[in-house]
């Protein structure tokens, strides 16, 4: 049967209290925070972070395609799927996909990705979703647009929720939408639409697929879709026919917001967490139309219990200490000169180092055994020559050897902090360290390995792996 085999999220660690955003406007604004995308993430970062969250454990050889949902890709023209394939080291034969355009499309890629597994055409697909949406300020949807991702494995063996079956309506219906020439997203009066769509376009695909199956309301353990804010959400809820209260898996919004593609499989990830064996869980995703899912949850949800998730990464976070930073961060203002350096990039070196970039891959001596990075012909402790096998260090931890920060360097989040890091297993790595609480930076911290943006440099995003605390 197919189904869903993993799961995994991320959850970007600085958060944004919703009062910080109301006292910078003078105006009452709701309750709780949304995270907030650091500087050097964007929905290529975030998705990394939720596919290997995804993969803990599992034999990434098996991983036949990658299809990646998202509103907000880092580039227009440029695939987002493959640069994550690359930095998650699957195959170079997987089949990637981007799937954009809609709210909708983790749902749209959950299906052929259902399909595929069941016509044989591959054992396992990832389905990924992230968004990092940047609304207009002083907005609605400053206060209810968050940052975050969530990823799916699916396939046939081992299957922690099984599909049991989908329904899938279209609808031209304008709702929310955003031209290229757009910075900010646009929307249409908030009554209207909430009336004739949300209230209307998935409630029906999810009635229309418990009817298919011959279920009622009652019959669903929990309940995972998409909803624009709290209110809708529950009145949504209650248009199924579902007890808010008790069937509906809470959509984060007060911890998180509003995840846009993202936020139905972030739901499905929390209530994966807590489902028990014999669960029926509806999963449904909104935009243009509804995907609606049916799954049943199997003994296989207890081996999953390791990964970091929605509740790992919730359990982990880092106040913005005001509005001003969020704007720093999100680059919402025209800063003066010299504040961001121009650098070029070279694509060749890019595309010969591609694996040791991408995937960090280092050299390990098959004279001596020891590890090293850079990639070089000469062994710098035994000076062997071409003697190595590669090795894969993007999933290793690491202890900080030595430190140093830079007040004046061209980061926007500083100081800059450069570490020395031996690696767990053997190698030292030199890389700048993220997300970090610089009264906490110490010779012996723990710390692991992340996908980040480093510079930018010749109208490219160059990414590559920097350092942050183990997030625990």
């Amino acid at each position: 049967m197919v189904g869903v085999v993993s799961y995994g999220a991320y959850i970007p660690i600085y958060r944004l209290s919703r009062e910080a955003i109301g006292a910078m406007w003078t105006k009452a604004v709701g309750k709780g925070e949304k995270a907030v995308a650091n500087a050097d993430e964007d929905t290529i970062t975030m998705g990394v972070e939720a596919v290997v969250d995804c993969l803990r454990g599992m034999d990434r050889s098996q991983v036949d395609g990658l299809y990646f949902a998202t509103d907000s890709p880092p580039y227009l023209e440029k695939q987002s799927a493959s640069i994550i394939r690359a930095a998650a080291d699957l195959r170079e034969d997987s089949l990637t996909i981007d799937i954009a355009h809609s709210l909708r499309g983790a749902g749209s890629a959950l299906r052929l990705a259902a399909d595929a597994v069941k016509a044989g055409s591959a054992r396992k697909i990832l389905v990924a979703a992230a968004e990092c949406r940047v609304p207009a300020p002083n907005s609605d949807f400053e206060l209810s647009f968050g940052d975050g991702a969530a990823a799916l494995l699916v396939g046939d063996t081992d299957v922690a929720a099984t599909i049991e079956g989908s329904y899938h309506v279209s609808s031209e219906f304008i709702d929310i939408w955003r031209k290229p020439s757009d910075t900010y997203a646009q929307t249409w009066e908030e009554r209207f639409i909430r009336d004739e769509a949300y209230l209307k376009i998935l409630p029906h695909a999810a009635r229309e697929l418990l009817k298919k199956h011959g279920l009622s309301p009652s019959d669903v353990s929990k309940a995972a879709f998409y909803g624009p804010d709290a209110r809708t959400h529950a009145a949504m809820a209650r248009e199924i026919g579902l007890d808010p209260k008790t069937q509906v898996q809470p959509p984060l919004f007060d911890s998180v917001g509003n995840t846009g593609t993202a936020l139905a499989p972030m739901t499905l990830v929390a209530a994966l967490e807590e489902a028990k064996p014999g669960d029926r869980i509806l999963f449904a995703t909104y935009g243009d139309g509804a995907d609606a899912f049916l799954m049943v949850v199997t003994e296989n949800i207890e081996k999953l219990r390791d990964r970091r998730g929605i509740k790992g990464h919730l359990a982990s976070k880092m106040m913005l200490p005001g509005y001003g930073k969020y704007v720093e961060i999100r680059d919402l203002m025209e800063w003066e000169a010299g504040r961001k350096p121009a650098r070029r990039s070279s694509l060749p070196v890019l595309w010969r180092e591609r694996q040791n970039i991408y995937a960090l891959y280092g050299l390990k001596c098959l004279s001596c055994g020891n590890i090293q990075y850079p990639v070089q012909r000469i062994c710098m402790y035994c000076q062997a020559k071409d003697n190595f096998e590669p090795i894969r260090l993007s999933d290793k931890t690491g202890t900080v050897f030595s430190f140093s920060m830079d007040q004046r360097a061209m980061e926007i989040v500083l100081p800059k902090v450069f570490t020395v890091v031996n690696l767990d297993g053997g190698g030292r790595f030199y890389s700048v360290m993220t997300d970090r609480d610089t009264s906490k930076v110490e010779v012996g911290m723990k710390v692991e390995m992340t996908f980040r943006i480093q510079l930018e440099g010749s109208g490219l995003h160059n990414y590559f792996w920097r350092v942050r605390p183990v997030r625990c």
